[in-house]
């Protein structure tokens, strides 16, 4: 079996043939009421891990996108600069810590100076954390690992990506919609990429009274890194207090 994980804080632990994921969601697996409150436990552990790490992280972006996008393509240096730029203004940079775009932030990051956070997950099939990250986290359940994002990120970079990528960029806008979290900026990044999605949302899913223009609205598309991370910025510096008012003697 291969090793999980890499980094600061990720565990060492082994992964088999399944997940701690599976076991706890197959319908096919029946745990007893005894093994039940162990993986309580566990999950609670996951979440005071989790919070404990990145309480004092600060203002930082997640960046999501596909860990099959190779180190040759044009994705990957979009994505490098992409966590270059968000450092130099002052962010630091968070991504699910795997291979391929994620890298690729988590690279640009490091190489600026600044945080590199990867929020990993257990999966039999990737051998952990890249090696550009310098806090990192390994967790066993999706469920804990995106409330990290959520909770620690004050906005989403999305790069070209599959499933796990929509997953989370559809997971962050039905959290807006829904107001469970107060909402932040999500940019797209690649208009050929993303056009046909946004294309589909207006002219089918808007269209047939499934979403509002709001919720359409909260969507960016754009090709300029520069664009994405003014979009980050304004939406911090909004949300910062504002100062006490000067008395004078």
């Amino acid at each position: 079996m291969r090793s999980q994980s890499r980094g600061p804080l990720a565990r060492r632990d082994a992964v088999g043939e399944s997940t701690a994921d599976q076991r706890l969601l197959d319908r096919g697996t029946h745990l007893n009421t005894h093994t039940d409150y162990w993986r309580v436990l566990r999950i609670q552990a996951e979440f005071v891990e989790g919070f404990g790490a990145l309480a004092e992280l600060g203002p930082a972006i997640g960046v999501f996108g596909s860990a099959r996008t190779a180190a040759d393509a044009p994705a990957y240096a979009v994505g490098e600069e992409v966590g270059r730029r968000l450092v130099e203004a002052g962010f630091a940079v968070i991504t699910g810590g795997g291979p391929g775009a994620m890298e690729a932030a988590n690279k640009g990051a490091q190489e600026a100076g600044g945080v590199s956070v990867g929020l990993g997950i257990e999966l039999p099939f990737e051998a952990g954390l890249n090696p550009y990250v310098d806090l990192g986290i390994n967790f066993r359940y999706f469920f804990a690992r995106k409330t990290m994002f959520v909770k620690y990120a004050q906005g989403f970079v999305v790069l070209p990506g599959g499933l796990g990528t929509f997953d989370e960029l559809f997971e962050a806008l039905t959290l807006v919609q829904t107001r469970k979290v107060t909402s932040f900026p999500v940019v797209l990044m690649g208009v050929d990429y993303w056009r046909g999605l946004v294309d589909w949302l207006r002219g089918t899913v808007l269209a047939g009274g499934k979403i509002t223009e709001s919720d359409l609205q909260m969507l960016v598309l754009t090709d300029d890194v520069d664009e994405a991370v003014e979009l980050m910025v304004r939406a911090r510096d909004e949300e910062l207090p504002a100062p006490p008012p000067h008395r004078s003697e």
